[in-house]
């Protein structure tokens, strides 16, 4: 479980915070959604719950030091690697159980055919799973995802999705921000929308909807699953 109390950030140029006094708790294995118009602190609290800021207040985790992997919006600040498999195995234990498990990623990713190919030749939905598959190489216990879904044509965005329910099944903490619902509205746990560097809702689907248009997010156009339905009005299948 992570849990937040009092926790507030501020960039040393900006006269506004941005984060105050968040409270939130996420349960372990569980798919966390942050919401909110750009500028809201969405990247900002995921680079906090990565440990690559340090802000004030309280941040507790159910382990002392848990493996955490941040995914950034544009896969190219992922990317070392010179080649696919360099990129995949950079960090990782140089030893077969675990070269071969990653290995096995790159097929499950549809990469396997390109463990020699330069990164640059990738498309921009290929670096995406290239970055998906070395942040899971390494067996983290908290998956962190930066609009996950940003610049991606409709069929790499369903494999994200479909990573997400995978994960979701093997029990991994998983927190990602959005502004754009639509894809992942019915596999979220939890939400939580941020305005202004302030949380203004948290909690399922229906407790958060009535706030979704003050933090400039919409609900999305309809279940994700066929359901031509307004979002959080019970099952229409």
């Amino acid at each position: 479980m992570i849990r937040a109390k009092n926790l507030s950030f501020s960039y040393p140029e900006d006269q506004r915070p941005a984060l105050t006094d968040l409270n939130f708790q996420i349960g372990r294995g569980s798919l966390c959604c942050l919401l909110g118009a750009n500028g809201s602190g969405k990247t900002t609290l995921l680079r906090i719950l990565a440990g690559l800021l340090r802000a004030e207040g309280e941040l507790c985790f159910a382990q002392a030091s848990p493996t955490r992997r941040l995914l950034p919006q544009n896969p190219e600040l992922y990317i070392l690697g010179a080649t696919v498999e360099e990129d995949l195995l950079l960090g990782l234990e140089q030893r077969s159980p675990v070269v071969d498990k990653a290995l096995a990623l790159l097929k499950q990713f549809d990469l396997g055919d390109k463990r020699e190919q330069p990164v640059h030749y990738l498309s921009f939905g290929e670096k995406r799973k290239l970055c998906l598959a070395s942040a899971l190489a390494a067996e983290p216990e908290l998956l962190l995802l930066d609009e996950p879904f940003a610049g991606l044509d409709y069929p790499s965005a369903l494999f994200v999705r479909e990573n997400m329910t995978r994960n979701k099944e093997i029990g991994l903490t998983q927190i990602f921000s959005t502004h754009d619902l639509d894809l992942t509205a019915d596999l979220v746990e939890h939400f939580i929308v941020l305005r202004q560097g302030l949380i203004i809702a948290q909690g399922s689907g229906a407790e958060v909807a009535p706030y979704l248009e003050q933090a400039g997010t919409r609900q999305p156009c309809q279940w994700y699953l066929g359901r031509h339905a307004p979002l959080w009005q019970g099952d229409q299948s």
